[in-house]
């Protein structure tokens, strides 16, 4: 069983290292397309020490179906974990009628409402604001989460996909304000992708955000099992995003496979150790369909690199140059 956990951010919610990511659940043509499957990876996960189940409205093969389906996998084990769902996106109309202002105090109160009954439970650990809303201040939003966290429906607030200045102007319109102030940042982040370094992983460090992570293996390309140029019969980009197969570097796939070797490691666990070691990081987002897939991932983080360590994967897959503003 997996021991390691983290507080997210500066706030006092306490997360595993690795959590499991429930877009697959409820989604077409997955072993977790059905409550069986789904009941089956959400309780590996919960035996593998997992207590972070990271959901959203939107996901599934209808708007609020994962949340639905993760509220019945948990049943009597929700008191012992940590559930994280977004509002946000566009749920075609599983919340109501949202006019395009997904950040509105109306549309705010519709979506908890829906999610906390689908998830079967009276409170959402964390509530995240899944994308930007361009059309309603930040202010409007920031005042309707502080409502729901006073009334307890939402114990702490996060955000996903905000750039380095959005983050910023939520952070000091909630200390103008004296609102709840958001405790986490999700986003888009993995060896192969490194551009949340250049604002957003600043910009927890220097708010006390808790660094969430998602696409920890790059869809799949960082597992080795892309390292020859073939995607493997069956495999995700042999029938979706297969312009990653076009546009990857496989001398540089098999560098990384070569260094995890060197290592006695597998790329998944130094994808996952890599990512855990970054600053502010709290938590590895990984989604998984298969049981095994989630014991695997709940291990990964097994290793500390070195300052060698880390040189040697910056040659390897480089920072994304930061900008001179002068």
């Amino acid at each position: 069983m997996s021991t390691t956990f983290r507080q997210l951010g500066r706030s006092g919610l306490t997360v595993s290292v690795v959590g499991l990511g429930c877009n697959n659940l409820g989604r077409s043509g997955t072993v977790t397309e059905t409550q069986e499957g789904t009941d089956a990876v959400v309780h590996a996960a919960l035996e593998a020490g997992v207590t972070l189940f990271d959901v959203a409205d939107t996901y599934g093969r209808e708007p609020g179906l994962s949340e639905t389906m993760l509220g019945r996998a948990l049943g009597a084990e929700r008191q012992n974990v940590i559930v994280a769902t977004k509002f946000g996106m566009d749920a075609r109309g599983a919340n109501g009628v949202d006019w395009g202002r997904r950040g509105s105090r109306k549309y705010i109160m519709q979506s908890v409402e829906a999610s906390l009954r689908r998830l079967g439970t009276d409170w959402i650990d964390l509530y995240q604001f899944h994308t930007p809303d361009p059309h309603t201040p930040i202010g409007e939003t920031l005042a309707a989460l502080d409502d729901l966290v006073r009334a307890g429906k939402v114990r702490y607030i996060g955000h996903s996909n905000r750039a380095g200045w959005q983050i910023a102007e939520a952070e000091f319109t909630a200390r103008a304000a004296g609102t709840t102030r958001f405790v986490s940042s999700q986003n888009h982040y993995n060896l192969l992708d490194r551009r949340a370094e250049l604002e957003v992983t600043p910009a927890a460090e220097a708010y006390g955000l808790g660094v969430l992570p998602y696409f920890p293996l790059a869809n799949g390309l960082l597992t080795g099992k892309y390292s020859s140029g073939k995607a493997p019969e069956g495999s995700r980009l042999t029938h979706a995003r297969q312009n990653l197969m076009s546009d990857s570097d496989f001398e540089q796939l098999r560098g990384f496979g070569a260094f995890a070797a060197a290592r006695g490691l597998t790329e998944l666990q130094v994808a996952f150790s890599w990512l855990a070691s970054r600053p502010s990081v709290a938590s590895v987002i990984a989604g998984a369909t298969k049981p095994e897939q989630i014991r695997q991932n709940a291990a990964a983080v097994c290793w500390e690199p070195s300052a060698a360590d880390l040189a040697e994967l910056d040659e390897l897959f480089p920072p994304v140059p930061k900008v001179a503003l002068f």
